[in-house]
């Protein structure tokens, strides 16, 4: 499906997308409310307060592509790939995230409370402010993520690799940790955040 290149306020609610490649577009304030996007691939995209509510974007492939303040609650995402993307400021409500590819993007100030992000790979990503109230991390890969005033209350990170990540005190002193893996440095972090004192 060809589109223009600007686009503004669109209705694409309810619109059967399947497999559409687009390059290059620009689309604000568009509505893609329950739209059928899945296997869709975009290339230097930019969505700006796009609604994806209900949206089935599964095996969707993006590249260099932004989603910012975008809304997707209760769309599915399922073996999607996001490379070199940024979906800053986002909200993620019910989503469906299985075999989520997230891959060199910012997800700074992203919305993702209660999200199931289970043994995903999200090592070396930006979630800088990031909402994971009750999210589920368990056995993620955080290896060198930047999670710093990221909201962990709650955060169910047992078994999640957390070595070389930036993490805050009280993140870790909110998030269940029970066998994480860890550095010194977020060892260190962990029981100053205890009260403990230690002594190098």
């Amino acid at each position: 499906m060809e589109i223009a290149e600007q686009l503004i306020g669109e209705d694409f609610n309810d619109a059967v997308l399947a497999r559409v490649e687009w390059r290059g577009n620009s689309l604000s304030g568009c509505d893609f409310t329950d739209a059928d996007l899945t296997g869709m691939r975009t290339h230097n995209v930019t969505f700006t307060d796009c609604d994806f509510t209900g949206a089935d974007l599964g095996g969707s492939q993006h590249t260099a592509t932004a989603f910012r303040s975008c809304t997707f609650e209760r769309a599915t995402l399922t073996n999607s790939v996001f490379d070199g993307c940024t979906l800053i400021g986002s909200k993620f409500f019910q989503t469906r995230l299985r075999s989520w590819k997230v891959t060199e993007t910012d997800l700074t100030l992203v919305s993702l409370p209660g999200a199931n992000l289970q043994g995903l790979d999200l090592s070396g990503l930006r979630m800088r402010e990031a909402d994971l109230f009750e999210a589920d991390l368990r056995r993620a890969d955080l290896r060198n993520t930047d999670l710093t005033g990221a909201r962990l209350a709650d955060a169910n990170l047992e078994e999640a690799d957390l070595r070389g990540a930036r993490i805050d005190a009280t993140a870790l002193r909110q998030a269940r940790l029970w066998g994480a893996r860890a550095d010194l440095s977020i060892a260190m972090i962990f029981a100053a955040a205890h009260g403990l004192v230690v002594d190098e």
